[in-house]
């Protein structure tokens, strides 16, 4: 059994005067946030509230780079050469360090978002061309990565610090990705169920897929969706399960375990 775990959620989504997911309430029961940084959602003074929020909470912050999509919220693919992959990552990092400083905060993981962070887990040419963008501009950052990917296979070639990640409201494919949101059963709101598989994941180490398949998997973070219906509510329910099952709620080291 796991007996200690870190929990985020993506916030600062909004964008001007749209806002987006619940980022008051959310910051009250995770650990970690993931900002965006204006490509897939965000604008600077977006990122300014959530990151100052997130110092207020002492939540740590971390940079959700994603595709520059506005229209469709960085979940459509698109083709990018390593070159772009690189400078994108870096691009948004760089903005998200400046916004956390202003704030008197400090950026300590950078997580990828959505199309994007599909792409790279299933591409490890992808996913290293992200990470090297990051790790240019910070050699210390913490990479949140999806258990069990390409993206972790990439963090640990690159020697960078690595906290992985599963999803409390996503289903997975046997092959361990995530289940295509547009299917049946891709995202669960069922708040109860969420519980029960999270920890059994925690029990037994290692991703459950659809089909009730174990996938042996390192597990440092669960992540939160602010967008999912009922999301606060699920989160509250979440953390209170995980309490009462001895799961200490901390936010993740990020240990460097090299190349494997």
């Amino acid at each position: 059994m796991i007996t200690r775990i870190d929990l985020n959620a993506d916030m600062g989504e909004g964008f001007g005067p749209w806002p987006m997911g619940a980022d008051d309430a959310l910051l009250q029961v995770i650990t970690s946030a993931n900002i965006a940084c204006g490509f897939h959602a965000g604008d600077p003074d977006v990122m300014a509230t959530a990151m100052a929020q997130a110092v207020e909470n002492n939540v740590g912050i971390g940079a959700h780079p994603g595709l520059p999509d506005l229209q469709g919220f960085g979940r459509r693919r698109m083709q990018i050469s390593l070159r772009e992959a690189r400078n994108l990552v870096a691009y948004q990092l760089g903005a998200a360090q400046a916004m956390a400083r202003s704030v008197g905060g400090q950026v300590r993981h950078l997580k990828l978002h959505g199309a994007l962070a599909n792409m790279a887990a299933q591409d490890d040419a992808l996913a290293r061309a992200c990470f090297e963008g990051a790790l240019a501009v910070d050699p210390d950052i913490i990479l949140m990565v999806i258990s069990g990917t390409a993206q972790l296979r990439a963090a640990h070639a690159l020697g960078a610090r690595v906290a992985c990640e599963i999803f409390a409201d996503r289903a997975y494919t046997e092959d361990g990705l995530l289940m295509d949101r547009q299917l049946p059963g891709a995202v669960i709101h069922d708040a109860d169920q969420i519980c029960a598989r999270i920890l059994a994941m925690l029990r037994a180490g290692a991703i459950i897929t659809a089909k009730a398949t174990h996938l042996p998997a390192q597990i440092d973070t669960i992540c939160l969706h602010g967008d999912t219906q009922g999301a606060v509510a699920i989160a509250h329910t979440l953390r209170s399960a995980l309490l009462a099952a001895g799961v200490a709620l901390r936010r993740f080291d990020g240990a460097r375990r090299g190349a494997q």
